[in-house]
């Protein structure tokens, strides 16, 4: 961005060409302090993590503007700050913001440093005793209008929504969200000019504006709406014919005009700057690298000096001294270096605007310290608070907002989201501070008939909902949750959307993936050293379960406050980890965005065709019949084919076939494994055995049991994902499993038939091209399949014309397979014995394909043995991505299932690398699709393919985009050396696209 210099406050008046651009400085502190963990200086431990969101924020607002139309640069540009807690506010109510706890000790230093680094970049910094900074932007802003420019004001705080209008807009760069009158509507159900009157009925918890009891901002915009203007309200207050709603406008009348006052913008403040001087200039590169440099800020020290044209090398850091800050006091701190800090300017990080530079350090004395108190403040249940009035409640999301989280957990009545009704919410805001809030209990606990009606004493549930979701889409609070996907859905199914959040179930997954559970039970006595109250202490189990709204509130408000309080302390030990482990990008980029899309899908769910469905029972009945029949011939007698013991007895006891092994207690084995060898041996039993078992498992799994999953309000199948369930960050669904479908035979491909398209619609498959093994042949660097990919060739051709010196051209299919099997065997660690059964031919020939493979591909015999020294080194494996799958009991004396971590080690890094790949493409894909103006919606994720249901004249548009996406999902963090190939194609059901 060009800037001209600034003039003096001689400068001519703003005119219709002219765009101010007004900072919320006090929105971006706090967002930039809660964004990134605790970060510090080099030299003497100064705190600066907010200091650095904010320059970085700042720098990125200054490069990039508000958006990218030529023509829309600012001509003037302000950061507005408040001044002080004390303006003529608190002389009208003395408990105006009373009840705000001073800022974090931290903290305190750097709001001088901030100001210092709005000045470093050559930007006003505005603020002025006796005024809010919202009274400061008011004034300017309504200044700017007059002389006919254009106003824009970077914020999120909805008190500056009153000001809108034809040229004031406001944008939330966090959210990257843009606030016009139909915003304002939307969000207080009147327009920008009744704002004010809304505000002074229903108060404001967070700045502790009274309002009138009772009144929320549905009611509040309803009255006005009616009456007009809160005085038109008050004077025919009487006419109210809602008794309570009636008393309370006319007792509290006078306190609805005192709020009025609170929540009215000053628009006339004699200004101290004029706003004619906050013309843009060319930030002054030396002034501003010598600060960054002084901060320790390497990374945006470089890219300010390169845009700036600034000689580095030869700035010498700024000098100065921090008020208030005794750095003796901060010696000795033991530090790590902390790579991103979890913010980070990666394309999909999808909550943090704020980077930190890659050098700065994180006080661990802070975070063990945290961590230490999480682990060592008493839990006990009884001291929990049972929330029941809409008072109480706004006080909770108050201290929600001055502490900037709060833990948040849902109770309800059923493990399925998209049916479940919420029965209560927790929250904790500090170790051992944590509430109940029930909604909605109903008489008779232990009645499975249903009870009675609500228990009295909860909040309305309307009510509940309207006082929780500011806060909870406010980006301003974090959410910390456990398994937040749930909550996700569930208030998603209330209109809340939940932005903002960490889940520590992800934490814990993207920092010890493979050393055990992820559940918050777990979790808890692996690192708190406490057991939760059991579920089933609080409803029963088996036929005497009862459903949560029929639990006793005290006994619902020790559960559940508990969670969030345990949530809250799990946090705290597990989130500055990331720092200190460098494992920030990938919970930031791989774990985190992808609750919300698979959220998403979940939701929308996909079709299927119940008569279809009901002809597939009835086909699958008659094939296993008919199987059935040829099984008692061969087996000379009738017997339960289901039965693994009759099986065994038959087929090792009376026919004496070879290969039987018995289990532990005493019955022969009668695995899939076992029978599928004995079928390639030449069988007939086993092998009719095998089919039987096959579509049995289709009848029963997917025809009889898929359409009990259609629910009944949607009438389409809604799978769980679930994240944190595989080593290797492979995704895995659940309540039906789709991702087991099997397609290698005819039966199983009919059951992906039964999946359709909505009519008018189509659906796609998108599908990686073999990417595992474009993985490897990354990975391990191997020459001759890197070529292959690159020229387009049929893989398993070239590498049976490798092993085999035989020409592509005419090439004997069985030779291919045979390739095609060692290719995958390879990568799953096969050995001689499993490529044997496999294809069907002797042990001693499939060893000696293994051996022929590996001389024709030396570096990927090279790689495993290096995976291999890797994992019995470090205990763990890492993807391209910096993933982690852990394998702590590699070093075992058993040789058998040391052999097996191995192997599982050797696959971890490109099954995970590829699962990295999808997941990065299903983070970017509803952005760009929605960028594109298409209407495709991504239904389901299975291995390595996505399906989309979208309309049918948006197909051919839609297909590239999805192509593009997919194929260039590691970019631009990591180019392969290896191109990534989509296959897609679009049909009225899933097999036919696929």
């Amino acid at each position: 961005m060009i800037r001209r210099m600034s003039t003096n406050s001689s400068a001519p008046a703003l005119t219709a060409k002219d765009h101010l651009i007004l900072v919320d400085g006090s929105t971006f502190i706090f967002r930039a302090y809660h964004a990134l963990p605790p970060l510090t200086r080099k030299p003497d431990g100064l705190p600066v993590g907010a200091v650095a969101g904010f320059c970085n924020m700042l720098w990125k607002l200054l490069q990039e503007g508000l958006t990218p139309e030529e023509g829309d640069e600012p001509t003037h540009f302000a950061v507005i700050f408040d001044h002080s807690a004390k303006t003529f506010r608190t002389e009208i109510y003395p408990e105006y913001k009373a009840q705000r706890p001073e800022p974090p000790e931290d903290l305190v230093p750097q709001f001088g440093l901030i100001r210092r680094a709005t000045e470093a970049f050559s930007v006003p910094c505005i603020e002025q005793e006796g005024f809010e900074a919202d009274d400061l932007i008011a004034t300017y802003a309504r200044q700017a209008a007059e002389m006919g420019a254009r106003v824009t004001i970077v914020s999120g705080d909805k008190d500056l929504m009153q000001l809108i209008g034809p040229k004031i807009g406001m944008i939330d760069t966090m959210k990257n969200k843009i606030f016009g009158e139909a915003e304002v509507f939307e969000k207080f159900g009147v327009g920008p000019d009744k704002v004010i009157e809304v505000q002074s009925l229903a108060g404001d918890s967070v700045d502790n504006v009274p309002g009138v009891p009772g009144i929320g901002l549905k009611t509040a915009a309803l009255l006005i709406n009616e009456f007009g203007d809160l005085e038109s309200l008050l004077a025919k207050a009487d006419t109210i014919k809602q008794n309570k709603r009636r008393e309370n406008l006319i007792e509290f009348a006078d306190q609805a005009r005192i709020s009025k006052q609170l929540v009215t913008l000053k628009q006339d403040v004699p200004v101290e700057v004029p706003v004619t001087d906050f013309a843009v200039t060319k930030v002054d590169g030396p002034k501003a690298v010598g600060f960054l440099k002084a901060l320790g800020f390497s990374t945006l020290t470089k890219r300010v000096a390169e845009a700036t044209g600034a000689e580095l090398a030869n700035i010498e850091p700024a000098d100065f001294e921090v008020p208030g800050w005794d750095v003796p006091d901060h010696k000795g701190r033991l530090m790590e270096t902390s790579p991103a800090a979890g913010g980070g300017k990666a394309a999909d990080t999808a909550d943090n605007d704020a980077a930190a530079d890659g050098d700065m350090m994180v006080p661990q004395t802070v975070a063990d310290a945290r961590a230490e108190a999480a682990r060592s403040a008493v839990i006990d249940s009884s001291s929990y608070e049972t929330v029941t009035t809409p008072e109480r409640l706004k006080e909770w999301v108050a201290e929600a907002y001055e502490v900037g989280y709060v833990a948040f957990d849902t109770e309800t009545t059923s493990l399925d989201a998209m049916q479940a009704d919420l029965v209560g919410v927790s929250l904790a805001t500090a170790p051992g501070k944590a509430c109940y809030v029930p909604l909605g209990h109903v008489d008779g606990e232990g009645d499975l008939l249903g009870g009675g009606g609500l228990v009295e004493g909860q909040i309305p549930l309307s009510e509940a909902i309207e006082i929780l979701k500011p806060m909870l889409e406010d980006r301003a609070v974090l959410k910390i949750a456990q398994n937040l996907k749930y909550d996700w859905l569930i208030m998603t199914r209330y209109g809340v959307d939940v932005t903002a959040f960490d889940d520590t179930m992800l934490l814990s997954y993207a920092l010890d993936a493979g050393k055990g559970g992820n559940g918050m039970d777990e979790l808890s006595e692996r690192w708190l050293g406490h057991k939760p109250i059991p579920f089933k202490e609080v409803c029963g189990s088996g036929k005497s379960m009862i459903t949560f709204d029929k639990v006793a509130i005290d006994k619902a408000t020790a559960y559940a406050a508990e969670d969030a309080d345990v949530t809250l302390r799990l946090w705290q030990v597990l989130k500055p980890r990331l720092a200190s482990e460098h494992m920030a990008s990938v919970y930031e980029t791989l774990e985190r965005p992808m609750v919300p899309v698979l959220a998403r899908m979940e939701k929308r769910g996909i079709s299927v065709d119940r008569q279809m469905l009901s002809r597939l029972s009835g086909d699958f009945a008659q094939g296993m019949a008919a199987l059935e029949d040829e099984i008692y011939e061969l087996a000379g007698e009738n017997f339960n084919i289901g039965s693994p013991k009759q099986l065994g007895d038959i087929l090792f006891g009376k026919m004496g076939l070879p290969g039987g092994k018995k289990t532990k207690t005493g019955a022969w084995s009668t695995s899939a494994s076992v029978l599928e060898d004995l079928a390639a041996e030449g069988h007939e039993l086993p092998s009719r055995i095998v089919s039987w078992r096959q579509l049995s498992k289709l009848k029963s799994t997917y025809s009889d049991a898929l359409p009990g999953y259609i629910n009944p309000e949607t009438k389409r199948v809604h799978t769980s994902y679930s994240l944190a369930a595989t080593t290797t960050g492979r995704l895995s669904s659940s309540e039906p499993n789709l991702q087991n479908i099997p397609v290698r035979t005819e039966e199983g491909r009919k059951i992906r038939k039964a999946f359709i398209a909505e009519k008018g619609m189509k659906l796609i498959s998108a599908d990686y091209s073999q990417i595992e093994l474009r993985v490897l042949a990354h990975m391990a660097d191997i020459p001759q399949l890197k070529k292959a990919f690159e020229d387009g060739l049929d893989i398993h051709a070239m590498t049976a014309s490798e092993m085999f010196g035989v020409p592509i051209k005419d090439m004997d299919p069985m030779v291919r397979r045979r390739a095609k099997a060692i290719n995958f065997g390879i990568i799953y660690g096969i050995s001689a014995f499993g490529l044997a059964a496999q294809l069907g031919i002797s042990r001693g020939e499939a060893g000696d394909y293994i051996k022929t493979y590996f001389e024709r591909f030396p570096g990927i015999k090279d790689y495993m043995e290096a995976i291999k020294r890797e994992v019995h080194a470090n205990g763990y494996v890492s993807t391209i991505f910096g993933r982690k799958a852990h394998y702590p009991d590699v070093n075992t004396k058993n040789p058998n299932l040391r052999a097996f971590y191995e192997r599982a080690a050797i696959n971890a890094p490109i099954q995970g690398s590829a699962a990295d790949i999808l997941r990065r493409a299903m983070v970017r894909m509803e952005d760009r699709l929605q960028h594109s103006r298409l209407d495709a919606q991504m239904l389901l994720q299975v291995h390595d393919e996505l399906i989309f249901e979208v309309p049918e004249d948006q197909v051919d548009k839609t297909i590239p985009v999805i192509t593009e996406v997919m194929e260039k999902a590691t970019e631009p963090t990591l180019k392969l050396s290896v191109p990534l190939q989509v296959d897609a194609r679009a049909a009225d059901n899933w097999d036919e696209a696929h």
